[in-house]
């Protein structure tokens, strides 16, 4: 079965941007090492510690789709139509964007709903995973029961306010698993399952 995995960077006090959506100093770790880990696109390279890039190889070669929300997509440009991962990206909305869809492009709107993406990504992803990014979104999944894992990039920093990573869960109390860890420089990589009745 394809699992849906969530993944995001996060300050040890629950915030994944400041209050204008920066993410710069949650996104650091991303460029604060000396091992060069490509992505799909030819432009755009991270730069992390070895145990950092060994996370990232692995997580880029699980990930068979990625879904997220319109405001990740909208902040990103939309990838300017293709995911550095390289796989086909699905954007949970209500309208589709003007200038879409694309034919020539691996990021898809879809307007029907939560439920319909997550389907759409798994189909996509094959016997790979889907990941997910965009705390609403990842939220939305979480209390939707569709969330199997939780990935998260813990960065040394409190930011103090911000949109946190989990707002307004509705299902609360949320048992996950006990966590595997990877200590990077600047990151720690913590995963967790999320544990269904």
């Amino acid at each position: 079965m394809t699992k849906v995995v969530a993944f995001m960077s996060m300050s040890l006090d629950g915030y994944v941007a400041d209050l204008e959506d920066g993410v710069d100093e949650v996104f650091d770790w991303y460029f604060a090492g000396d091992v060069d880990v490509p992505t799909f696109n030819p432009g755009f390279t991270f730069h992390v510690s070895e145990a950092s890039a060994e996370h990232l190889r692995a997580l880029m070669g699980e990930v068979g789709s990625m879904l997220t929300g319109r405001r990740t997509s909208d902040r990103a440009d939309a990838w300017g139509g293709q995911h550095p991962f390289g796989v086909p990206a699905y954007v949970v909305t209500h309208q589709m964007p003007e200038g879409w869809p694309r034919s020539d492009s691996a990021v898809h709107f879809v307007t029907d709903g939560l439920e319909s993406a997550v389907a759409q990504a798994k189909a996509a992803a094959g016997d790979k995973i889907v990941g997910m990014h965009g705390p609403d979104t990842i939220r939305q999944c979480l209390d939707a029961g569709l969330l199997d894992e939780i990935r998260i990039d813990l960065v040394p920093l409190l930011l103090g306010s911000g949109i946190r990573m989990f707002d307004r869960v509705e299902n609360a109390p949320v048992t996950l698993g006990n966590p595997t860890v990877v200590e990077g420089v600047g990151v720690t990589h913590l995963s967790y399952p999320v544990l269904k009745e």
